[in-house]
């Protein structure tokens, strides 16, 4: 596996709630939202996790008709996806400004 492949395994639940957070989507709508951001993930990698957030209760799904095709199966953040969201973000920025301040310095301290 790739260090991207490792890096992104630990961000993308916390990407997922972001998303998730700011709308009700599909899980295809979802993996497009995330590489439209330049997130490359398979669709199969992120059903797993949505099956996982919402056995953690993190989101909630709704199975809905589709405009085209069959129904859709539409998430939706639940206040503890919130909670997890807010505290994924605490950890982010606390983790994200050192290693940028790294990474600006070449790994030199």
């Amino acid at each position: 596996m790739s260090l991207r492949s490792e890096l992104l395994k630990g961000i993308l639940e916390g990407c997922i709630l972001a998303v998730i957070s700011n709308e009700t989507i599909y899980g295809y709508e979802l993996t497009m939202k995330l590489h439209a951001m330049r997130i490359e993930v398979s669709e199969g990698s992120i059903y797993p996790i949505l099956l996982r957030l919402q056995k953690e209760k993190l989101i909630v799904g709704e199975m809905k008709k589709s405009p085209s095709g069959p129904n859709r199966k539409y998430y939706t953040l639940t206040a503890e996806g919130e909670a997890a969201l807010q505290e994924f973000i605490k950890h982010w920025n606390n983790l994200k400004g050192p290693v940028d301040e790294l990474l600006s310095k070449g790994g030199r301290t």
